[in-house]
């Protein structure tokens, strides 16, 4: 081997086409845009922030109901559900009202529908988001903890009016059948 710049490795061009394939899927699924980007799954899912996305048909019947829960005109509040938003977003582009409650600032490009959210501070939402000002909040805490939930139904108390769609796991079933809900 030589100690010339010659020798240095090269990528053939195969696998450089492959290459610039991938970040460019990588990319897309980073920066989404265009009709495309309320597509669930569009944005992947991030483990290291306990992101795990519905599939497109429990999303999808998820977002039913919370528009037949919202009703005419209604207003509807997406707590750590992102897949839900963008369901909803994906049936009901302009005749609902949809906000997306979310850590992870990726969906900022969802616009005015983003809030930047940490169930770490649970009441710690933008001015122009009065009290119960949503007519159904659908919530997937990020975590199945305690101090988790009691956050996050914090911020659940605050937003709805009434009406919650809470999907969670074993933790808070427990609670709910001890008569310790956390959603009351």
């Amino acid at each position: 081997m030589s100690d010339s710049d010659d020798d240095s490795p090269q990528l053939s061009a195969h696998t450089l086409a492959a290459l610039q394939e991938f970040f460019a899927e990588q990319k897309q699924h980073t920066e989404p845009n265009g009709d495309g980007k309320y597509h669930v799954g569009i944005i992947e899912e991030n483990w290291q922030l306990s992101q795990f996305w519905y599939s497109q048909e429990t999303a999808l019947r998820l977002a039913q109901e919370a528009v037949t829960a919202a009703g005419d005109n209604g207003r509807i509040a997406c707590v750590s559900a992102p897949s839900v938003y963008q369901a909803l977003r994906e049936l009901h582009r302009d005749g609902i009202s949809a906000s997306i409650f979310e850590y992870d600032r990726r969906f900022a490009v969802y616009g005015e529908d983003f809030v930047f959210y940490d169930y770490n501070n649970p009441l710690d939402l933008p001015n122009n988001i009065p009290a119960h000002s949503f007519d159904i909040v659908i919530a997937d805490p990020p975590y199945l903890s305690e101090e988790c939930l009691q956050k996050t139904s914090e911020t659940i108390k605050y937003l709805t009016r009434g009406k919650i769609l809470l999907c969670t796991g074993i933790e808070l079933t427990t609670a709910c059948l001890q008569g310790r809900c956390l959603c009351r």
